[in-house]
């Protein structure tokens, strides 16, 4: 499978995993300049920002060791923006959803508060 196809496959996955859970969705796929949040979902009245990374294997350390400092950071920047334009003063939280392995079996992980941002 084409990596792009492999990433709306990925995120299609732990969209419908996420509403099954419970959570609302909001948005996908929120761009602005600086980049974008996969998933933008309600949990009750907070906000969650959901990233989804895939892996299909553990040669690099899996789908949690790409998200570094940088990309918990450029992830800030893009929940910060998308509040400040939709005027949004609301709790939230940073998920994660991690996918790895084979696409016929794969293991998928839902981490919430991932990360922590003092606003």
């Amino acid at each position: 499978m084409q990596r792009n196809k492999l990433g709306h496959w990925a995120e299609e996955l732990a969209h419908v995993y996420l509403c099954e859970q419970g959570l609302q969705p909001v948005e996908r796929n929120y761009w602005c300049k600086t980049g974008e949040i996969d998933l933008i979902m309600l949990e009750g009245t907070v906000l969650v920002f959901v990233e989804v990374r895939y892996r299909k294997n553990q040669r690099y350390g899996g789908s949690m060791a790409s998200i570094d400092i940088r990309k918990q950071q450029k992830i800030l920047t893009v929940a910060t923006h998308y509040l400040q334009s939709h005027k949004m003063e609301q709790q939230c939280r940073f998920d994660v959803v991690l996918i790895d392995g084979a696409v016929e079996k794969p293991q998928l992980n839902w981490i919430a508060d991932a990360f922590r941002m003092d606003w």
